[in-house]
């Protein structure tokens, strides 16, 4: 009998454990209380500088493989070891205090992917200065406006010929802003390297506290110009540890990362690397032609990715190397619906970390996908961590004709939504000091909204619409930015391109709305990627027939615009802004970036998708088709 009540507790606990996930929320919660240990430590030892965390790995690791890295495709790869890294971070920190640095600065970051950037960063912790990490695809305004905020009076630069040339247009510019340009050319890294390894003293680094910056990073700008968000030096350590547990890596291990450093993405993950003792393998960029083959030779057992990347990769041509590999894992954010499964069967990913964060960092959470049950969705949570978020994590309906959150017009409060319907998650904040970007109060305070559910409350708007299933899986439904209404109806880009991303020959479906004269709301666009071999045999028809089985009528796109190229950004992102502001107009489609791009449309009636002409787009200005 007891034998019996033993096995029946045990099976309902089992029973208990699969519906509700239990086991899992207690190691996040154990985690959670292990991250907020060591950071007490380290607050009572003043050790919260990250550059601590990377000397104790060289000093345990020594002769191990610290940074993998290959700069051209055709020479051998560079293998720099721990000791060898301690030394070179130690040489860069001597040559940026004979530059004038100090504890406390902003150093502008205009660096590319290399073992140099990680030295620049990993010196200027060892100072108690860090990184304003700035996008160098950046140029004019954006790059000024980047260098302003930080404060920066010292920029470094990378040696690659464009990033010099941009610089040297703003050289003027610079200039009248006191603004010290310093080149990681050839002959400044010889003179780096011919210092002694010095160890700055401990006093260079004493006035670090928990909330200041780990460095800077800037939001994509993509409506405007780029924000700064400073990360605090005490998330250092709850940025590496989740990390090593959702990914089964260990000290030794090998982490590809061709994401760019200068993104939350690439930059944290390598970061992650120097702290923890996995092996950093660089790529300079990410390139779909040299990405197994890096990961291949750097013997990876994970690599990071972004956006589209994953989308690209699985577009080439099978090849030997699709399987010939150590991955036991990939990182990273912005895997599609539709490619999720594809991807894991060819290149036999056992796991697959999709999180969901942005450069604000305040709204996070990851799935640790390892079969079905887990595919496609950004977040999970079980019982435990619904309970807990339950007032913190909160969807609210939006008023999508405003792109404000709707408001009861009696009480003026907020509608909360049911999570399994979803809407723009809310973060409950205790005041507006929670987050704040650097040195922009005003965009600050527009990422804030009161008085939602009762007088005096705050909350942070993400902007981003998301679900929570009965499961608690996390579904990402759209950007609030991205979001149109057509007929009367709210049309999610995600959705649609999830669908037209599942028909054969579309490699990638970029979806935006626009504008038609004499038309409300935004008529459907989506900006396709086809096959090059499959071009002149794309079935339009088809296309049509499968996006109306999969999508409600209104949601169905009414224009296609044939683009020649990927429509990723410099972080492996889509770009609605220009083709959105450009929308079917003749006109501004031919004085646009991509002037060559081809528009086809469903005419009224029709079944297949034909060009779009002048005279087509002059009938509709003059009224003459509606839609």
């Amino acid at each position: 009998m007891a034998l019996a009540t033993t096995a029946a507790v045990a099976a309902t606990a089992l029973y208990l454990d699969a519906k509700y996930h239990i086991r899992k929320d207690v190691a996040t919660i154990r985690e959670r209380n292990k991250v907020t240990a060591k950071n007490q430590k380290l607050v009572k030892e003043n050790r919260l500088s990250a550059y601590y965390q990377f000397e104790e790995q060289a000093l345990q690791r020594k002769d191990a493989p610290c940074i993998w890295y290959r700069p051209d495709p055709a020479q051998p790869a560079e293998v720099h070891s721990w000791t060898q890294t301690y030394n070179s971070v130690h040489r860069y920190a001597q040559f940026l205090l004979d530059q004038g640095v100090r504890p406390g600065d902003l150093v502008g970051t205009y660096l590319m992917n290399s073992p140099g950037f990680m030295h620049n960063l990993l010196g200027l912790w060892a100072i108690g200065a860090t990184a304003a990490m700035i996008n160098y695809n950046l140029a004019g305004d954006g790059l000024i406006h980047c260098l302003k905020i930080a404060n920066s009076k010292i920029l470094i630069v990378d040696s690659d010929e464009g990033c010099q040339q941009r610089i040297h247009e703003l050289r003027e510019k610079l200039d009248g802003l006191g603004i010290r340009i310093v080149v990681l050319d050839a002959e400044t890294k010889r003179s780096i390297e011919a210092r002694e390894p010095r160890r700055p003293d401990d006093t260079y680094r004493d006035g670090v506290t928990p909330m200041s910056p780990l460095f800077l990073l800037y939001t994509s700008g993509t409506t405007g110009l780029p924000k700064a968000c400073g990360w605090p030096a005490i998330a250092a350590t709850s940025i590496t540890f989740p990390r090593l547990r959702s990914t089964s890596l260990q000290p030794g291990d090998v982490w590809y990362d061709c994401m760019p450093f200068y993104h939350g993405t690439g930059g944290t993950l390598a970061m992650t690397c120097m702290l923890s003792g996995v092996t950093l393998a660089i790529g300079r960029k990410f390139s779909v032609r040299n990405f197994w083959k890096d990961v291949h030779d750097s013997s990876a057992n994970a690599f990071a990715y972004v956006g589209e990347t994953a989308r690209y990769l699985l577009a080439a041509p099978p090849s030997p190397l699709d399987r010939s590999h150590k991955v036991r894992a990939m990182y990273g954010n912005g895997l599609r619906v539709d490619i999720w499964e594809k991807f894991r069967e060819r290149f036999g990913i056992a796991v697959i970390n999709e999180f969901f964060n942005s450069s604000e960092g305040m709204l996070s959470m990851i799935n640790v996908s390892r079969g079905p049950f887990h595919t496609a969705h950004v977040g999970h949570h079980g019982l435990l961590e619904r309970r807990r978020t339950h007032n913190m994590y909160i969807p609210v309906e939006i008023d999508h004709e405003t792109g404000n959150i709707w408001r009861n017009p009696k009480t003026g409060f907020a509608r909360r939504a049911p999570y399994e319907q979803g809407g723009e998650i809310l973060v409950a904040c205790k005041s507006t000091s929670d987050f704040s970007y650097w040195n922009d109060p005003a965009s600050t305070e527009k990422r804030f909204v009161h008085d939602v559910f009762r007088k005096g409350d705050v909350y942070y708007r993400t902007g981003d619409a998301l679900r929570r299933d009965a499961d608690g899986r996390w579904f990402f439904m759209d950007r609030l930015g991205d979001t149109f209404r057509w007929k009367s109806e709210n049309v999610s880009t995600a959705e649609v391109a999830e669908v037209l991303g599942r028909f054969d020959g579309i490699i990638e479906a970029n979806v935006y709305g626009v504008e038609l004269p004499s038309h409300d709301g935004r008529a459907g666009c989506a900006a396709v990627y086809i096959r090059p071999e499959m071009r002149d045999s794309f079935d339009y028809a088809a296309l049509l027939r499968h996006a109306r089985k999969g999508l409600p009528r209104y949601a169905v796109p009414i224009f296609l615009r044939l683009v020649e190229a990927p429509s990723l950004m410099h972080n492996g992102k889509q770009s609605k802004v220009a083709p959105r502001k450009e929308g079917v107009d003749p006109d501004k489609i031919a004085a646009g970036e991509s002037g060559k791009d081809q528009i086809v449309w469903v005419k009224p009636g029709a079944e297949t998708y034909v060009p779009f002409t002048r005279n087509d787009w002059n009938e509709l200005v003059g009224g003459k088709v509606r839609l």
